[in-house]
């Protein structure tokens, strides 16, 4: 498999992270007690996402130094909201808290975990990529 077809699959699975994060957060009714996002943040991370999204394949259609340098400032801030919302998702919650309520996509962070740490590693690859230049378009 050569670079390209990697940063692709990357990409791919990066959407899929985006969509997965907005489908299981847009409920807010749904989300566990103490850690209720609110939807102005789930809709800032939705935006960003699919703007850095877009941009990224952009970048990856026809490279250059300013679209890549754009896609990768809007994917950091991604992550940075991703890591955030995950973050205060596994603080502990205050005695004030409403009580938790049933996560019917996994027990326990698991999933939020593995999505938006492999989301770091990714866009620390994309980073990479962009930055040494290895794209072969």
């Amino acid at each position: 498999m050569n670079l390209d077809n990697a940063v692709w699959m990357l990409t791919a699975l990066a959407a899929v992270v985006v969509l997965l994060t907005r489908m299981r957060l847009s409920n807010e009714s749904g989300q566990s007690g103490h850690a209720v996002v609110p939807m102005s943040v789930v809709n800032a991370h939705t935006v960003i996402g699919v703007v850095a999204l877009a941009t990224w394949i952009v970048y990856l259609t026809s490279p250059g130094d300013l679209i890549g340098a754009v896609a990768l400032v809007a994917w950091w801030v991604e992550v940075a909201i991703g890591l955030l919302v995950l973050a205060r998702w596994m603080s502990r919650p205050s005695k004030h808290a409403a009580a938790t309520t049933g996560d019917t996509w996994a027990q326990g962070p698991s999933l939020s975990i593995l999505g938006h740490v492999g989301m770091l590693l990714g866009i620390s690859f994309f980073t990479w990529v962009v930055l040494a230049d290895k794209l072969s378009g």
